[in-house]
């Protein structure tokens, strides 16, 4: 049975950014189930999967990254609107037995992802 992951590093600072609140949805259709809900770590990590064994299927999930409360709260000075203020994230697992790492690189400017196992 596989598991899905992720972890925020804030390359702004150069370190894993600790409290991010992270919220996974799966996507059936036009509904949006909200998942797991959760806050990483001071590895920028959450401290377990999200997702794993049955409750992980094939299906597309969005995960959804409030960047810019974290940013506001590292005392940087954000406009308003901020230019990124949640990141979402929409991935597709087609393989419930493998593992899917999705992290998140950003900045208040940019962000970027990959698939990691």
């Amino acid at each position: 049975m596989g598991k899905l992951s992720t972890h925020v590093l804030d390359t702004m600072h150069g370190k894993p950014a600790a409290g991010v609140r992270c919220q996974l949805y799966r996507l059936d259709g036009a509904q949006r189930q909200l998942l797991a809900d959760a806050t990483t770590n001071r590895d920028g990590r959450c401290e377990r999967p999200l997702l794993e064994g049955e409750s992980l299927r094939a299906s597309v999930y969005e995960l959804l990254f409030h960047a810019g409360d974290y940013f506001a709260a590292q005392g940087v000075k954000l406009p308003e609107p901020r230019f990124l203020d949640q990141v979402t994230l929409r991935f597709g697992i087609s393989n419930a037995d493998e593992n899917y790492h999705v992290p998140l690189v950003v900045t208040p400017w940019s962000y970027s992802t990959y698939r990691g196992s």
